[in-house]
This record gives C-alpha cells, sequence and structure tokens, in this order.
C-alpha cells in the first residue's frame, strides 16, 4: 500500500518541548486520552516533555527526579499519533536528561510493555528497589499509600556506570 503525503514520516513535523508550568493541562489531557490515571501526576520535582505532530500535541513523557536516580513515568502517545517516532523521540529525551544530570540509573513501572522497555536497555527488578531508591517521588509515594507498589513489574536501566573502583 502506498502511504499518502499526510502519513509519510519524512512528511511529518516532529517537535520535542520541554513542558513549562502553563503546559501541565496538556500533559494531565494527554494522559486522560491514552487512559492512564493521572492522580499523583505533578510538576514539582518533576520534568515533563510534550511531542508535537504538525503542531498538535501527540505524547508525553515525565521524569520524577531523586538523589541521583530518576523515575519515568506518564508515558503516553495519543492513537492517533502512533508509529511515528513519538515514543522514541519521548523516551531518548528523559534518558538523555537523567544522564545529563549525572543519574546513575532510571527506573519505571510497567506491566504490559517490558518488551518495549527492554529495546532501550531495561532490565526487571523488584519493586521494592524502586521505593528504596526514590521513596519521596509522586509516583513511588501514592504507590505505597494505595497499595499497589508490590504488584507492579519494575525497570530499571543503569547510567553514567563509567569506570568504577
Amino acid at each position: 500500500m502506498m502511504s499518502t503525503p499526510q502519513s509519510n514520516l519524512s512528511e511529518m513535523h516532529v517537535k520535542l518541548r520541554q513542558a513549562a508550568p502553563h503546559d501541565f493541562p496538556i500533559v494531565l489531557a494527554l494522559l486522560e486520552g491514552c487512559g492512564l490515571h493521572t492522580s499523583s501526576v505533578t510538576s514539582e520535582g518533576s520534568t515533563y516533555w510534550i511531542a508535537d505532530l504538525n503542531g498538535v500535541p501527540g505524547g508525553c513523557i515525565g521524569l520524577e527526579h531523586g538523589d541521583g536516580v530518576s523515575l519515568i513515568r506518564s508515558t503516553a502517545v495519543l492513537p492517533q499519533a502512533r508509529s511515528q517516532g513519538l515514543g522514541r523521540a519521548l523516551v531518548m529525551s528523559a534518558l538523555t536528561h537523567a544522564s545529563l544530570r549525572g543519574d546513575r540509573a532510571v527506573y519505571l513501572f510497567s506491566q504490559e510493555a517490558g518488551d518495549y522497555w527492554a529495546r532501550f536497555g531495561f532490565s526487571p527488578v523488584d519493586a521494592e528497589e524502586i521505593s528504596a531508591a526514590l521513596p519521596d517521588t509522586p509516583q513511588v509515594r501514592s504507590g505505597v499509600l494505595r497499595g499497589w507498589i508490590h504488584g507492579e513489574q519494575a525497570w530499571k536501566r543503569e547510567l553514567n556506570t563509567g569506570a568504577r573502583a
């Protein structure tokens, strides 16, 4: 099947931008548009990015910051914007930001998308490891408070390992 110019990636204009405080309603709308929970989503202690596809917000990702580690959360791409590279661009942006912060590792929770995260170098870990590494992040606090954290699949990617003695 031939692609039309509207669906041809080379014709698409993708722009990533760090979300400013006034962009937070857009982040929440993107998450809700993908059926994700937003109750613990906050801009405090976090960095979010928005991916625009042809000038329209199509996806987002968040990075909650801890002491030398971060937690990826709220990764979402609207169904109509999928398969355009937005998810990959958002993940790479968050990983680059975490690396530039000097983080030793990045964590996340994912029950269904493990194969996706493994492509980015993430490996399964116990949820208690995230709880210990990032106890003050909004998503971990929410998981502990609401009791869901122990049933979640956790993932970790090492960063900035370098040569250590």
